[in-house]
């Protein structure tokens, strides 16, 4: 973990979506944080000594999903298909595939494996999953203010954690989507799914992965323009589904909601401990 001496800094943007605005200033106090996403490894230890069973291995509880077909009641989650061809963005089922089986120990489904990913984030871990995490370690998730102020790495306002510009001498600064989303992705930056931790230059205060790869949750509930948005928890930071064309998210100000019953394949985390508490 990284020591991070807080401070006031300007918060989201009015350059981009509704959900970012207004650009404002915020408060956070001292902190430390991880500098990676947590990776299967960390978890692993965690499930071990506790025993722990994550959200998305559980069984479902039909009841709150009256009408759902048998096979959206089993337990899994949901997984990136690269879909051939043309399809309407605005249909993200065109790409979103709920699989049976599919957990942090499977990412895909039946016959995946972390077994060569250990040091990757892990992911199909929801908030309630995290926070078990964390306080198995006596610590916490970052708020959103945390988070943000972490990414950013003392550069006030930037488009990116690592400056104004897009690619610095044409070099991709983060595991992120190239090319158009989702029929084809050009790999770039060298990854066409999650990324091992750390491959990618630091920001401004020592810590890795801030943009891209795996979406991270904080602690906060989600709101936007409309007011509370229920059971959803704010993610941060942009994946390695993050394209242009169609999620330009992996920047510090960018925020989405993420479900609180459901795992997916590019959500992770990573805690914090307040100074103090």
């Amino acid at each position: 973990m990284l020591k991070l001496g807080g401070g006031r800094f300007l918060m989201g943007s009015d350059r981009h979506f509704p959900e970012e605005r207004p650009a404002r200033s915020a408060d956070v106090g001292t902190f430390w944080i991880d500098r990676h996403e947590v990776t299967n490894a960390q978890f692993k230890r965690f499930v071990d000594a506790t025993g722990y069973v994550t959200i998305a291995e559980q069984p479902v509880d039909a009841s709150r999903y009256p009408g759902a077909p048998p096979e959206l009641l089993q337990p899994g989650g949901f997984v990136f298909h690269q879909p051939e061809g043309s399809v309407s963005p605005a249909d993200f089922r065109a790409w979103w595939r709920y699989r049976p089986g599919a957990s942090w120990r499977q990412p895909e489904g039946p016959g995946s494996s972390i077994a060569d990913r250990m040091n990757h984030p892990v992911v199909h871990v929801t908030r309630d999953d995290a926070m078990a995490y964390a306080r198995w370690l006596g610590r916490d998730l970052p708020t959103e203010a945390e988070w943000e102020f972490a990414a950013r790495g003392g550069l006030e306002a930037k488009e990116y954690v690592w400056g104004e510009e897009k690619t610095p001498s044409g070099q991709w600064q983060a595991n992120v989507w190239q090319g158009r989303f989702p029929v084809s992705n050009q790999m770039l930056d060298g990854f066409a799914g999650t990324a091992p931790v750390g491959c990618f230059d630091q920001n401004g205060f020592g810590l890795s992965d801030m943009a891209g790869n795996v979406w991270e949750l904080t602690r906060d509930d989600y709101r936007d323009l409309r007011g509370p948005q229920a059971g959803m928890a704010v993610v941060k930071g942009g994946s390695h589904l993050c394209s242009d064309n169609y999620c330009f998210r992996y920047r510090p100000s960018a925020r989405q909601p993420a479900a609180l019953d459901s795992g997916t394949a590019h959500i992770g985390f990573r805690t914090v401990i307040r100074e103090g508490g």
